[in-house]
């Protein structure tokens, strides 16, 4: 009699085993892109904080994406200060920015027609000046406010209308295309918008010392001394000249009226207890 075999053990199917797998690998590669794509975000992002910083400044309430650079601004807050040393209003100095931006759009030019230069394209031949004088911002703004002043009623003026009569263009009207920037920029720099003018750049962290800005503060705007208080608007005008020769003078930080700048946010934030004293730090490392 034939003896049965003994039964073989019953295996699992191998199939489900094989999937199992299958969904882990899946499951561990989704993972993997996900970690991929996190760590470039993250990536992304330590860039945008990062990475090299633009120079640049913005004026408050001008439209989305309007800036200024550095030297601009520099000559901009140079044009307002110059106008308080002088007791001029305001307007005076739209009238001089609007002359500005459309002569040599706020840059130093050393090169223009015939022999004008600077800020204002003025012309030694026509008794401006000197060419050194002229290519100084100061001198250049000074020179335009003497003439400004000698036209009667110029303060009632319309601003194309007052800048021609100081400039004589051969295009008479085209000072009135800046008109409207020109009175931004002014409301800014001279105090009459607080933290109306914000630069940011990246600041060396090995540079020579850099040179007192106290003489050319007191040369420009008149202001001998920041340890005496100022008057909100004034305070806000030589806060802005600051910020505007910010990098010129190695300052990292100003701060007035419960409100600092620094280079590195190129905002004003709140900063301690309001009062009526302008500071201003310098690097001091080499």
């Amino acid at each position: 009699m034939a003896v049965a075999a003994p039964p073989r053990s019953v295996r699992p199917p191998a199939r489900p085993r094989r999937r199992l797998r299958k969904r882990t690998r899946v499951l561990a590669g989704l993972l993997a892109v996900a970690l991929v794509a996190a760590g470039a975000v993250a990536t992304l992002a330590w860039f945008r904080h990062s990475g090299p910083v633009v120079a640049s400044c913005r004026v408050a309430s001008a439209s989305p994406g309007s800036e200024l650079g550095l030297d601009q601004a520099a000559n901009a807050t140079t044009i307002a200060a110059v106008a308080a040393r002088e007791g001029l209003p305001d307007h005076a100095v739209t009238v001089a920015l609007a002359a500005a931006l459309q002569e040599s759009r706020l840059h130093n030019l050393n090169y223009g027609d015939r022999d004008s230069l600077g800020l204002f394209q003025q012309r030694p031949s026509q008794g401006w000046g000197t060419p050194a004088q002229l290519m100084t911002p100061s001198y250049a703004a000074a020179a335009f406010y003497e003439q400004l002043t000698r036209v009667p009623g110029w303060d009632q003026m319309a601003v194309t209308d007052a800048a021609q009569r100081v400039q004589r263009s051969g295009a008479p009207t085209a000072y009135a295309n800046w008109e409207g920037e020109a009175r931004t920029i002014a409301i800014a720099v001279t105090g009459e918008q607080p933290g109306g003018l914000a630069c940011r750049f990246a600041t060396p962290k090995h540079a020579p010392l850099p040179p007192d800005y106290m003489s050319a503060l007191t040369r420009e705007s008149g202001v001998t001394t920041l340890a005496a208080p100022l008057a909100k608007a004034r305070g806000w005008g030589i806060a802005a000249w600051l910020v505007g020769h910010a990098q010129q003078y190695g300052i990292t930080s100003v701060t007035f009226d419960g409100q600092r700048w620094t280079p590195a946010s190129g905002k004003w934030r709140s900063y301690g207890t309001p009062d009526a004293h302008v500071r201003a730090e310098q690097r001091n490392t080499t």
